[in-house]
């Protein structure tokens, strides 16, 4: 068996292929919507994946505000926050959150699944989530993203 002509393929910044996907929030329970999206930044659905590159694709979050939680979670799950200052802590729930700023919750949800370094925060930057129907995306011509097609 010539074992020289199995190469290894990592890939790097210059062989990867982004696309731009739109998701519809729509009735979707949070968690699972969450979960598809990171793994679809993180680039774990392609067959060249490296662990340490950026490889994953953008994605347009759409009617984050129409997002839905599952039995009380609206009410009984708690945001913690810290403001710096002795006791500047802040609690919030999901509830209270969509009624100031509905995108946020979403977006909470996602950096949760991405990883905790810098590799997570440059992926953070590839989501973009609008909590109406409308995104400026449109010259990026985005495909329509089925979340039940994705395992």
């Amino acid at each position: 068996m010539d074992t020289l002509s199995y190469k290894t393929f990592s890939a790097n910044r210059e062989t990867v292929q982004k696309n731009w996907f739109i998701v519809d929030a729509q009735d979707e329970v949070l968690g699972r919507l969450a979960s598809k999206v990171a793994k679809i930044l993180r680039g774990k659905n392609k067959p060249y994946f490296t662990p340490h590159v950026d490889c994953g694709d953008n994605v347009i979050i759409v009617n984050a505000e129409k997002i839905r939680l599952t039995g009380q979670k609206m009410t009984d799950r708690k945001y913690f926050r810290h403001t710096g200052r002795p006791g500047g802590q802040r609690i919030e729930t999901p509830e209270s959150l969509m009624q100031k700023k509905p995108k946020a919750v979403v977006e909470q949800a996602v950096i949760g699944m991405l990883p905790k370094n810098r590799l997570g925060h440059k992926l953070f930057n590839n989501l973009f989530v609008y909590a109406g129907p409308d995104h400026p995306h449109e010259a990026q011509q985005p495909k329509k993203l089925d979340l039940n097609t994705i395992k």
